[in-house]
């Protein structure tokens, strides 16, 4: 690959090496599917994290890309290795893309794509990279075979990261990030409406489907349903531990079908499969691929409670007509980690708008969440601000859309601005036509659609 003087180019190689000022040579030698050879170039450095793991970034970001993830990475690796067997692709780097990237991550082996979303300055989203790692084994080693069956990649995905974050976090705190996954699926359905046909596991991509229109919760947090089903058919964690060693062994660096892995899945149980589990009325494998709606199953989630608990006491004290103060003080959230903020902020949301002043107070009394730099804690003060019209805050909403492009905290704002006053939607058209040129395309085209303008065919 040959650059421009001063730019320096990244692939997702197993080897890369720099012939001279201007040109890089890179090998994989290993197989991968087409939409994981990804190549980038600019002005970039990068700062060792780990053992096999390093950051890239512009040099403006470097030093928070390396203060974040400074041996975080080989400690996630190394669980992984331990549930789902080795790690095949040598090199786990990560780089920072510009804000406008889309996504959260993209799992480009060698190399993951993220968004600069990540640098929260205190490490406190740095587990959101143990999903993309997880793809190292689900989706990078063994590949959906066709783009409908997107939830073999993220769905078991989803559930090797909640197994690496239990191992490393435990059980409770995994739980809540599970509940706040399935409201956003919730949220999902009651946008699209739960029988749409987008809200199966098998879609059919068709003429007049949208291939980006697959792309919402129903494969990561419906999948994780399934393969948490076939986990408790098992019965016993260190039995379906193992026979995801022996699926990721079986299919590596192949692309596969459902039925593939739901034979290999029986095959490895014969007893299961002997009691006829694929058959079982409301939870036949072939409901779970084919009919659209809820997931028939839901995992457990309870050993969470200990953590919702306070939260949603909390929540309930806030949205009370008068408040009390000394139950309110009483409840220290300083030690809180993220996920039980995000719980917290979500139960505001929904009891949301809250008596007069109440939200007001809250942000004088949490400055930790009204003027956190964690995006996932911006996404939802935002929306908080929204739903309760806070005008006085609207400058807050505004920054945060200034200052990323990711579809996932974009697109929700935009629907609550939409949904909101004259002065919400006006809000709405003045951000846009600010920060459009800077919006991945997709974005654009999303947003266009909330907004009733028009969208190029």
């Amino acid at each position: 690959v040959q650059v421009p003087e001063g730019f320096t180019a990244v692939m997702s190689a197993t080897s890369w090496e720099k012939q001279n000022d201007t040109t890089f040579t890179f090998k994989m030698s290993q197989p991968i599917p087409s939409y994981l050879v990804a190549l980038a170039v600019g002005d970039i450095v990068s700062a060792e994290v780990g053992p096999r793991s390093r950051v890239w970034a512009e040099p403006c970001l470097i030093e928070a890309a390396k203060k974040e993830y400074d041996g975080v990475i080989e400690e996630f690796l190394a669980v992984g290795e331990k549930l789902f067997g080795p790690y095949v692709w040598g090199r786990y780097d990560i780089l920072f893309m510009p804000p406008s990237f889309p996504f959260g991550g993209m799992e480009n082996p060698c190399l993951t794509f993220v968004t600069p979303c990540l640098l929260a300055g205190d490490r406190s989203l740095v587990d959101v990279i143990i999903h993309e790692i997880s793809h190292s084994w689900f989706g990078n080693l063994v590949t959906n075979a066709t783009w409908g069956e997107f939830w073999l990649n993220e769905g078991f995905t989803m559930y090797a990261q909640r197994r690496i974050s239990t191992e490393v976090y435990g059980l409770p705190y995994t739980c809540l990030e599970a509940a706040t996954g399935r409201a956003l699926l919730r949220q999902h359905m009651d946008n699209t409406g739960e029988e749409h046909p987008l809200n199966k596991l098998r879609v059919l991509i068709e003429p007049g489907v949208n291939p980006d229109d697959t792309y919402n919760e129903t494969p990561y947090e419906k999948g994780f349903c399934f393969v948490s089903y076939l986990a408790h058919l098992v019965g016993d964690q260190s039995k379906f531990d193992a026979f995801l060693q022996a699926y990721v062994s079986r299919f590596k660096f192949q692309s596969i079908t459902a039925d593939d892995a739901l034979a290999f899945f029986l095959e490895h149980f014969p007893e299961l499969k002997e009691k006829g589990v694929d058959s079982i009325p409301g939870l036949e494998f072939d409901r779970w691929l084919n009919t659209p709606g809820w997931p028939p199953y839901l995992p457990d989630l309870s050993p969470g409670q200990q953590l919702m608990e306070p939260a949603d006491r909390l929540a309930e004290l806030w949205a009370a007509d008068s408040l009390d103060m000394e139950d309110i003080e009483a409840v220290d959230i300083t030690a809180w980690r993220v996920y039980q903020l995000i719980y917290f902020l979500d139960r505001v949301l929904e009891k949301s708008p809250l008596p007069e002043g109440n939200v007001q107070r809250l942000s004088k009394m949490y400055p930790k969440i009204s003027k956190a730099q964690n995006a996932e804690l911006r996404l939802r003060w935002c929306q908080i601000i929204l739903k309760n019209n806070l005008e006085a805050e609207y400058s807050r909403v505004k920054d945060f859309l200034h200052s990323q492009g990711k579809q996932k905290y974009t697109l929700p704002l935009y629907r609550a601005m939409w949904a909101g006053s004259e002065s919400a939607r006006a809000l709405a058209m003045e951000t846009f036509s600010a920060t459009a040129p800077q919006l991945h395309v997709n974005v654009q085209n999303y947003v266009k659609k909330i907004l009733g303008l028009e969208v190029p065919e």
